[in-house]
């Protein structure tokens, strides 16, 4: 019973570990994609303010 107690343990930590590693990875895709699509407006923005701009509407949105 011990044994199941501890394995189950280290895989709530591995989880939580894996979930802190990789929470920024859908943030940069989707900062990615806001600058992708940025450039296809009529008034194209430069690389950074796109960024900018990007981040600043994710951010607001949750």
């Amino acid at each position: 019973m011990k044994v199941k107690n501890i394995i189950t343990i280290v895989l709530i930590i591995f989880g939580i570990f894996f979930i802190f590693l990789f929470r920024d990875h859908n943030f940069k895709r989707a900062i990615d994609a806001c600058i992708a699509g940025s450039q296809k407006l009529e008034k194209p923005m430069t690389i950074q303010e796109a960024k900018k701009f990007c981040e600043n509407k994710i951010m607001n949105k949750n």
